[in-house]
């Protein structure tokens, strides 16, 4: 029978899955019909599309492989600040892309830390431009990713198969072969596609450490063909080739989507008989303190040297966080109305969700032009670039809001659907008084997502900003141009505390009267 929630109006959803859907492909269309001629790519675009799978393979394979050592630790292991490190581990995405560059750039630069040290041990200092660069910073982003994934593994195990297991006296590669081993395979095909999709996509990091016929990922190669030549044609076919690469990684993400493993258990606190000899505690410290480390460092050179430089910013920096911040509000208001309408129509028809999942195939810079060639005919695309920049954002963030709240919406209409019907509540009634209380939760965390990925997001604005309307992290991206180091590192300081300030807000918001 089906539930009177559906008394609600669909059109909501069914004018958000059109939006998604043109925005998604139809700026690709339009972007096509624009272009005078479909010129044969060059060998240095087909170098650009074999560098962006070459690094996306590499990097993925590196992030999911060096988080098992370290998901299992933190599974075995008890310590102070352990739930501290977990939630770090939890904050790829909020953490701008432009403020981990600077972070990396000052630890593994030519004057960082490592490079000093390499200094004084009489080494030569190594260079992170190029392709390990682009390698470094991928891993940097995902391998806290992947870590969560594994570690959702790891505790999904049910504790009486480890009593199982100290009763049967297994050693550590019994465990492994019996227990950890079949976890890791149905769980590190999902993470690995998932990562691989992040890394294909990526355009700030190959900006900042790629760049050049060797290290140009496609979405670089898209921005300079619009950026430089406005080659319509060559910038369409290489948004076709990234459009294919990266459904082909959604569609093994979804085939390999993180599972419930380990069957059912009585739900009791893990308790581990094999971590307790002093080479398997040392194993998970090392681990540990390397992922802790590695992760750490960057964030603190930024707080170390940006607290020199934020006293120092420009009025420019000031009125770009003004910008940034108006825009990442506005992104953030559009992706959960999107997201809303989505979900509570795809409990009637669920194919719309899916609809709202295709811009993880999508291109932000082709979104931007496409856009930008509409607004041509009728007005200047430029004094719509904040607009712009909002809305393509939030539909960039969709397919990580829609896992949020789509699935607890589904959950409390099948749990609460049918005493709701008998009650009847119906409509927005309905939607108010049983669903709403257990959306807030969601609907705040994937809030404050999408306000700090607007935030520190540099992609669509690089294409159409004037010089004086850039957001917070293309001023810092001028101002690293420009080797002004130290205002660059203070405006990261700044970029990073409102990120992480408007996460924090909007989570706190959801949770506090869920």
């Amino acid at each position: 029978m089906a539930h009177r929630v559906f008394a609600i109006r669909l059109w909501p959803g069914l004018i958000a899955a059109a939006l998604v859907a043109a925005l998604s492909l139809g700026t690709l269309g339009v972007v096509a019909l624009r272009a005078e001629s479909f010129s044969t790519l060059s060998k240095f675009d087909w170098m650009a599309v074999r560098f962006t799978v070459v690094q996306a393979l590499i990097s993925a394979g590196l992030s999911v492989i060096l988080a098992v050592p370290v998901a299992r630790g933190l599974a075995r292991r008890d310590f102070y600040g352990r739930r501290l490190l977990i939630t770090l581990l939890g904050a790829p995405f909020i953490l701008p892309t432009i403020v981990a560059i600077l972070g990396l750039t000052a630890v593994f630069g030519k004057t960082g830390f490592v490079s000093i040290a390499l200094n004084w041990a009489g080494l030569e200092p190594i260079s992170i431009y190029g392709f390990h660069g682009v390698i470094l910073a991928h891993v940097f982003f995902n391998l806290p990713l992947a870590t969560r994934l594994l570690l959702q593994g790891w505790g999904a195990i049910p504790s009486e198969r480890f009593r199982l297991a100290a009763s049967l006296n297994f050693s550590p590669r019994d465990m492994f072969r019996h227990i950890e081993g079949p976890m890791l395979k149905e769980i590190m095909p999902g993470a690995f596609a998932v990562i691989f999709l992040i890394c294909t996509t990526s355009f700030a990091v190959a900006l900042t450490f790629g760049g050049g016929p060797k290290a140009t990922t496609v979405e670089l190669a898209i921005y300079e063909a619009f950026r430089y030549d406005f080659n319509l044609g060559k910038a369409s076919l290489l948004a076709l080739i990234q459009v294919v690469i990266c459904a082909v990684a959604a569609f093994v993400s979804l085939k390999f989507r993180v599972p419930q493993v380990g069957g059912a258990g009585l739900d009791r606190p893990v308790q581990r008989f094999d971590v307790h000899k002093l080479s398997a505690r040392g194993v998970d410290l090392f681990w540990i303190m390397m992922v802790s480390l590695f992760l750490l460092l960057p964030l603190l050179a930024i707080v170390l040297r940006g607290a020199y430089g934020v006293f120092d910013l420009p009025i420019s920096v000031w009125s770009a966080a003004a910008r940034s911040l108006v825009t990442a509000l506005g992104s953030a208001a559009l992706a959960i109305i999107l997201s809303l309408s989505l979900s509570l129509s795809a409990l009637r028809w669920r194919w719309l969700e899916g609809i709202g999942m295709t811009a993880i195939a999508a291109s932000p810079l082709v979104m931007g032009t496409g856009l930008y060639i509409v607004l041509f005919a009728v007005a200047d695309p430029a004094d719509w670039a904040l607009f712009i920049t909002a809305l393509v954002n939030a539909v960039m963030s969709l397919p990580f809001i829609l896992r949020a709240i789509g699935p607890a919406l589904a959950t409390t209409e099948r749990t609460y659907g049918r005493l709701s019907d008998s009650l009847g509540l119906m409509g927005w009634t309905r939607v108010r008084l049983v669903l709403w209380p257990r959306l807030r939760g969601p609907v705040g965390f994937s809030a404050g997502l999408a306000a700090a990925l607007s935030m520190g997001d540099l992609g669509v604005i690089a294409l159409f900003a004037r010089p004086d309307s850039a957001t917070l992290p293309l001023q810092i991206y001028r101002l690293m141009g420009s080797y002004r180091v130290d205002q660059a590192m203070g405006a990261s300081l700044l970029l990073l505390g409102l990120s992480l300030a408007l996460f924090y807000i909007f989570d706190f918001w959801g949770r506090r009267r869920a």
